[in-house]
């Protein structure tokens, strides 16, 4: 039996794939074999030596210690890709959010309830709120994954010109895209050269303040940003200063602070993107079974501290082993497996930074403890 340990609430679509035969899933479970989690913050979390994996029912991971979980071999997952749709329509919503003056004017018009002839006074006041089409309008995406994908294939169909950057664009994700939207091979053309910017890409350090005042001085004057990715991505002191000198028009966010908050031309949101029936739906039936397929095969899909890797077991055992990416730890592994007189039918060895993931399909018997004790190994599993 397998402990599955709840740190969020996840939807029941979820967490209902589990095979109660196989598995207890619950939000008080000891000691667990592995986590679902949505924005619970576990850098402070003991991790049990029985944990094997942490799925994230979303994208974002910095809520999990993710080095800290590649040291004890404990595979992390997120979701890609489950939430793009959401995403997508708020960051759609954004744009005309930004241009149109909405919020604003919703908010005047609530103020002139109980005034005397309200109706003629709202109706009277809706020049202060004009604002501009997107039609015809150049949207810059910075990040063209699975959300920022869909949002320039969604902005072209809206009859916008789109430019989008992505130096780490798949085959699989621009053969995705609408052939109207231009990949441009310099970020800077993005600045230089958009009505809108929208950015979706996810944060590292060295991505802080990836818009600062340098890259907003290359903008067109009355550029309008949109930031529903992370936000360490966009320095909020530039651009306040940058609306403040009116070279930023509106800036829209769902991430708050201080500096922020209750200034004119900024909109700012809870964090939405995935708060959706739909979304929070597509993440837990994701995570759920990112969590099944590993523990049960072996296999890892859209993990982020280790590479994903795939092997059907067609001998007797199969063995998983985490380890560090470091020479001569496959010889070594390769001969405690022919110690014991085990032939391998098939095997794979993928790599991602300073880890890696060997699978063996065995006939034969196999030393899991002898495999450990080798220098470099972190985790081994026989299946």
């Amino acid at each position: 039996m397998y402990n599955i340990l709840t740190l969020n609430k996840i939807a029941a679509c979820g967490t209902d794939i589990f095979d109660r035969n196989k598995y207890a899933v619950s939000d008080s479970i000891a000691n667990p074999d592995a986590i679902m989690v949505r924005s619970a913050k576990m850098h402070d979390m003991e991790m049990n030596s029985e944990l094997l994996a942490i799925a994230r029912a979303g994208a974002g991971v910095n809520n999990i210690p993710i080095e800290k979980c590649a040291e004890q071999g404990i595979v992390v997952f997120n979701t890609p890709g489950a939430n793009s749709n959401a995403v997508k329509e708020l960051a759609i919503c954004a744009m005309l959010l930004a241009s149109r003056k909405i919020t604003e004017a919703a908010a005047w018009a609530a103020s002139l309830k109980g005034t005397p002839d309200a109706p003629k006074t709202v109706e009277g006041g809706k020049a202060k709120f004009a604002g501009p089409e997107i039609l015809g309008k150049t949207l810059g995406v910075i990040g063209l994954g699975a959300i920022g994908g869909k949002i320039a294939n969604a902005a072209s169909d809206l009859g916008m010109k789109v430019i989008g950057y992505d130096p780490y664009l798949s085959v699989n994700a621009a053969l995705h895209l609408d052939p109207h939207v231009s990949v441009v091979a310099d970020i800077n053309d993005i600045y230089k050269n958009s009505d809108y910017i929208t950015i979706h890409v996810p944060y590292t350090p060295e991505g802080k303040n990836m818009i600062d005042s340098d890259q907003i001085a290359m903008m067109k004057d009355g550029v309008r940003l949109i930031n529903l990715a992370r936000g360490e991505l966009i320095n909020s002191e530039a651009v306040v200063k940058a609306i403040g000198e009116g070279k930023v028009a509106k800036y829209v966010t769902d991430f708050a602070d201080d500096i922020v908050l209750g200034q004119e031309n900024v909109i700012v949101l809870p964090h939405l993107g995935a708060s959706t029936p739909e979304s929070e739906d597509n993440c837990a039936v994701m995570a759920a079974n990112e969590l099944i397929d590993y523990i049960e095969r072996g296999t890892i899909r859209n993990s982020v501290n280790y590479p994903d890797a795939e092997l059907a077991k067609t001998g007797d055992k199969l063995v998983c082993i985490l380890h560090k990416n470091v020479p001569t730890i496959l010889s070594k592994i390769m001969t405690e497996v022919s110690a014991k007189g085990s032939n391998i039918e098939n095997s794979i060895n993928k790599s991602k930074k300073d880890y890696s993931y060997t699978m063996l399909d065995i006939s034969g018997d196999v030393d899991a403890d002898a495999i450990a004790a080798i220098e470099g190994v972190i985790r081994v599993r026989v299946i």
